[in-house]
């Protein structure tokens, strides 16, 4: 299937999501009222079920679970193929003991209103810390409708944060990720396709006519993900962006045409072992995968799958390390039934003894 005829089948059936990880918010939203679910389906439950939250960016802080997760809410914005639907407007930070424990809501720790720079739509962040100050990164979309990413600090996990008066310059599309290394070197990973608009920097500029979705060549090399070097003061780029491989098990790049493999959106490393794991959304496919490489720069090697299709369109996860075991956060549908108002969960990881994830199947078969 062509990428027009993925795009007419998802628009037919109601669940266009320009890209997996866009949601709304906003100050008095996100209240609902949680209809009785069958929760025998699900592997994990929701962590947070009075308001709808997606994309949880999960960090250990001090030896407490923080989640930054995108904050849903329906504010009757005409949807589009650019997802302008999803028009979230501010960010809650969550938190617990350990998992399983009581989930604290910090209340709102970065509103659009308090970010000189950007005119709509907060997507799904990421947390880090260095220096004795927690950093908040998201990406909006600037007075000219073009995604950049922002930076806020805080001297406390939980926020407020501060932002920045400017976006990071040489940022753009989506789902910022950062990781340190044990070295103390951060890159960020970012970019989405889609509504993320990684399709219309091509040329290395923005170009507002460009693709709506995919390369319009179903044979060219897919899109590839970005990574940058953070500066020391994490404010800034260190150094130009580049590309970040995906390669098969041959050493090839995926293909446009490669939608159960090729990257979407939704970057996240972890360290393992010694090896760099670089995972994402397959996006219109709803696979979660990853591949695995020396370097936080890559090139990383396709392994495979380790999530399989949530309830909902798609799903958008971060992988965390607790108390000697891994996790990964992610959200599905449970709560809503409706692509754009998801709920954030949480799952064991496991990694076998070659280094391989372990499937995960987030819906209880039957």
């Amino acid at each position: 299937m062509n990428t027009k005829m993925q795009l007419a089948l998802a628009l037919g059936m109601n669940v266009l999501v320009a890209a997996g990880c866009q949601n709304g918010g906003g100050k008095n939203a996100g209240k609902q009222e949680v209809s009785s679910v069958d929760t025998s389906r699900y592997l994990s439950q929701p962590l947070v079920s009075h308001m709808y939250t997606a994309d949880p960016s999960a960090h250990v802080f001090d030896g407490r679970i923080y989640i930054y997760p995108s904050h849903d809410v329906d504010l009757g914005t005409p949807q589009s193929v650019g997802g302008d639907h999803f028009d979230m407007r501010d960010y809650h930070v969550f938190s617990m003991d350990s998992i399983g424990g009581k989930v604290t809501d910090h209340g709102v720790g970065l509103s659009l209103e308090d970010v000189p720079w950007a005119k709509r739509q907060l997507w799904a962040p990421d947390a880090a810390y260095k220096n004795g100050t927690y950093y908040l990164f998201f990406p909006a979309k600037d007075p000219e409708g073009i995604f950049r990413m922002g930076v806020a600090t805080s001297k406390s996990p939980s926020g407020p944060f501060k932002a920045e008066p400017k976006p990071i310059e040489g940022s753009f599309s989506i789902d910022p990720a950062v990781f340190t290394d044990d070295d103390g070197a951060s890159y960020m990973y970012f970019g989405g396709i889609w509504g993320g608009q990684l399709q219309k920097w091509v040329g290395g500029k923005f170009d507002p006519k460009g693709s709506e979705t995919d390369l319009p060549d179903d044979n060219a090399p897919a899109l590839a993900p970005k990574v940058a070097k953070m500066s020391s003061d994490m404010l800034s780029f260190d150094g130009a962006v580049r590309d970040v491989q995906i390669l098969d098990k041959n050493g090839k790049p995926f293909l446009t045409k490669d939608h159960n493999e090729r990257f979407f959106e939704a970057a996240w490393v972890h360290k393992y072992n010694g090896k760099y794991y670089f995972s994402y959304s397959t996006g219109n496919t709803h696979f979660l995968a990853y591949a695995v490489g020396d370097s936080p720069l890559g090139p990383f090697t396709y392994q495979g799958a380790f999530m399989n299709p949530v309830h909902g369109w798609t799903s958008h996860h971060s992988i965390v390390e607790v108390k000697g075991k891994w996790y990964v956060f992610y959200h599905d549908t449970q709560l809503s039934d409706k692509t754009y108002l998801r709920n954030i969960k949480v799952a064991e990881l496991k990694h076998d003894n070659d280094g391989s994830i372990e499937l995960i199947e987030p819906l209880v078969k039957r």
